[in-house]
């Protein structure tokens, strides 16, 4: 169910070509592309970013997004005492020579939160009951972008789970997400309004990049691990997120239990752009599977409370054929198998392409630090 905005696009175009450099501040109110409506100011209105954010724009290279980088481990305080852990963010990239675009773009976590905890979705057969069904339930609530989400070629984009101010001021090893690039997780109408998880984002960040939520079981934070998360990325078919995730028709419950707090929703696999399935170094014999093997065949450990992130290996035989990477790429210093270091590379100029085999245990390591952080 495609639908396209360009009459209001038009008229955006229009109103912002008629706004002079002493225009007076004024408001106007949109449809965003879920039908949710958003007062707009001249402020709001600062290039034609936004505007194509409001309009749907035609899916180009969907099945190129990819996770590059998670962290949500946390990092400890200062002095030492105890640990921060509401600072996560989740990075997408396009792993392509070609600008990426996707609508009703979603971001949703397996059940149980923590790959540790009892997991009670195993048959006697000992796979996951809902293999057979091809869909992976997603717990609690999803996050979606209500808009045309935009990547350029060999580009990201970086989400804020929590926390989307800069908190390095009271966590000095912790992340600075005033960014006006980035996007962020912040809802607070959805219920996820918890102020400790959801601070009020940096000035920084335009509206247009705060996400939507459907929170459908209970909790005012989105309660992503800080140890073992099993994350997907997908994109719903012929019927928006919020129409999606509110449908009762729609609700699995985590582990046979039918209260609200088990509620999940059913992704079918047909969906998942992609998987990733995190374990905690910390309980390595209690850890259990909850993506299945077609969306993803393995598993990365994570140490948390350190400040480490998980990133994604370099793809060496397809990177190292780009020619226009000849002589920019950097080798060494790094954690990935490849021995090419990404970040330090695209800093000279180099792109990137990812591996992408659906196995996290061959498509992504543990790094020192989030890449934010370099």
């Amino acid at each position: 169910m495609k639908r396209y905005y360009h009459l209001l696009t038009v008229i955006v175009c229009l109103v912002l070509s008629s706004i002079g450099a002493q225009a007076q501040d004024w408001k106007m109110v949109i449809t965003l592309s879920d039908g949710t409506q958003q007062e707009l100011s001249t402020a709001d209105i600062k290039d034609i970013q936004y505007v194509r954010q409001t309009s749907l724009l035609e899916d180009r290279n969907v099945d190129q997004i990819i996770i590059k980088e998670l962290y949500n481990g946390g990092v400890m305080l200062d002095d030492g005492s105890t640990h921060f852990q509401f600072d996560k963010c989740i990075i997408l990239y396009n792993n392509c020579s070609q600008q990426a675009v996707a609508n009703n773009l979603c971001i949703g976590m397996g059940a149980p939160a923590n790959a540790q905890a009892s997991n009670y979705n195993y048959g006697t057969d000992g796979k996951l009951t809902y293999e057979k069904d091809k869909f992976i339930p997603a717990w609690n609530g999803i996050w979606y972008f209500p808009f045309s989400l935009v990547i350029e070629p060999y580009s990201q984009v970086v989400v804020n789970i929590c926390g989307a101010i800069d908190n390095t001021p009271t966590v000095s090893q912790s992340v600075n997400y005033a960014n006006a690039d980035y996007y962020c997780m912040y809802d607070p109408e959805s219920g996820y309004n918890h102020t400790r998880y959801y601070p009020t984002p940096s000035a920084v960040i335009p509206t247009s990049h705060y996400l939507k939520a459907v929170r459908y079981a209970q909790g005012n934070g989105w309660p992503f691990s800080m140890s073992s998360p099993a994350v997907i990325l997908f994109q719903t078919q012929d019927v928006t997120p919020d129409v999606f995730a509110t449908s009762a028709d729609n609700y699995w419950y985590d582990g046979g239990k039918t209260d609200q707090i088990h509620t999940c929703v059913k992704v079918p696999n047909d969906w998942i752009l992609d998987g990733m399935e995190v374990y905690a170094m910390e309980k390595p014999d209690d850890c259990k599977k909850r993506l299945t093997a077609d969306i993803d065949a393995g598993y990365v450990w994570l140490t948390n409370k350190m400040g480490h992130s998980l990133y994604r290996n370099v793809d060496k035989e397809f990177t190292e054929e780009l020619p226009e990477n000849d002589g920019k790429l950097v080798y060494g210093s790094t954690t990935d198998p490849s021995g090419i270091d990404a970040e330090a590379s695209i800093r000279n100029g180099a792109h990137i392409i990812y591996l992408d085999t659906n196995n996290s245990a061959a498509d992504f390591h543990e790094r020192a630090q989030c890449s934010l952080r370099d």
